[in-house]
């Protein structure tokens, strides 16, 4: 295979690796050595039964292909690798017959896919399309009720002032502040809406304001724990609209926490190499963990927890995690939810764009955890 195909696989979201005939790795691309925690340099050269525990599945996969000259996918195959827990993957196996020069060679290209992954994927491209049908249905049904609201606040405080008895005011201003905040409530649901006002953004200033907010709102009984990873670079995105959506998800915790004693929130960020966002690739994205100690969300709500109007608090206006949906899809990234008794973590992953060469600045420094 040519430099320029191997520099095209270095792309690739699928996890790709370039074997000989005697099953001798030669390359591995980016999302493998992340699969499969490997460098390629170091690996190159040697046998895949060197690398990779139960290897019947795949050697019989490879053998097949290379029989019948042709692809073959194996679904259900797993791998061990140095110890590490076993990968549950699918493979498949294309035979490669030339070679720079055009002269045959007898190689085979092996893309593996992630089960867990590929139904990870699927299921954030259901959650986005639901999340826009669901922004789509909030935005007209919002606009159709402000008008009419509009009228009846207008004539509860037309009859106000014609009123003789002060005691029938009374009713008048339950209409008028009831009409105000559904207005309000109408407000917040068109917010989403609002275009982003792109600028550089750093995500931990992002992080630090959340956490004073949310140290002020409770100042006794939440510990905010932090763990920064310095290098990150700066995003592109609407600093205001990152903000409200980070401290929907930590007040929403820090609620879940009220009155438990130890209750604590980490503030985690990482940057991920070679990611699939909205359908998108990215080579990096940045990586934002809120996890809290707290009950957990009911395992009846999990699958709905972003919906509009659905929350497990009483009282609570379940708008708080549809508006951070909102903003996270607005800068082209995904949220997702997962959530056990003592450990409930939101994650939201926004791409970072690439710049020219010397157009853009980096974080300083290197991975630190804050006690």
């Amino acid at each position: 295979m040519t430099p320029a195909a191997l520099s095209g696989l270095d792309l690739l979201a699928t996890a790709v690796v370039l074997v000989d005939a005697g099953y001798a790795v030669r390359y591995m691309n980016p999302a493998a050595e992340n699969l499969f925690e490997m460098s390629s340099r170091n690996v190159t050269g040697q046998a895949l039964g060197e690398l990779f525990g139960g290897t019947a599945v795949l050697t019989a996969a490879i053998e097949y292909a290379r029989a019948n000259n042709c692809s073959y996918t194996e679904h259900d195959l797993e791998l061990g690798t140095n110890g590490r827990a076993r990968l549950h993957l699918s493979c498949t196996v294309t035979p490669v017959e030339l070679s720079a020069d055009d002269s045959p060679r007898d190689e085979l290209l092996l893309e593996f896919r992630h089960i867990e992954q590929q139904l990870r994927i699927e299921r954030e491209e259901r959650l986005l399309d639901q999340s826009q049908a669901n922004r789509e249905l909030i935005r007209n049904l919002a606009h159709e009720i402000k008008n009419p609201l509009g009228g009846i606040r207008g004539a509860a405080q037309l009859l106000d002032h014609e009123l003789e008895r002060p005691n029938l005011h009374e009713y008048t201003q339950v209409i008028m502040k009831e009409a105000d905040r559904l207005q309000l409530l109408m407000d917040r649901l068109l917010t989403p809406h609002r275009l982003p006002q792109p600028g550089p953004v750093n995500v931990h200033e992002v992080l630090e304001r959340v956490r004073s907010l949310i140290l002020a709102e409770h100042p006794k009984g939440i510990a905010m724990r932090r763990d920064y990873d310095l290098s990150l670079p700066l995003l592109k995105g609407d600093k205001e609209q990152l903000i409200q959506a980070v401290l929907n998800i930590a007040r929403n915790a820090a609620q879940a926490l009220a009155g438990k004693a130890g209750g604590e929130i980490r503030l985690r960020t990482r940057v991920l190499r070679q990611v699939t966002l909205a359908r998108r690739r990215y080579r990096h994205a940045l990586v934002i963990e809120i996890t809290d100690n707290g009950p957990g969300v009911p395992p009846e709500l999990q699958e709905r927890i972003f919906y509009p109007l659905v929350s497990g608090r009483e009282g609570g206006s379940g708008l708080g995690l549809t508006l951070a949906q909102s903003f996270v899809n607005q800068h082209h990234g995904v949220i997702s939810c997962e959530s056990v008794p003592g450990a409930t973590t939101f994650t939201i992953l926004l791409p970072v764009e690439e710049r020219d060469e010397g157009g853009g600045m980096r974080a300083e420094g290197k991975s630190e955890k804050s006690r």
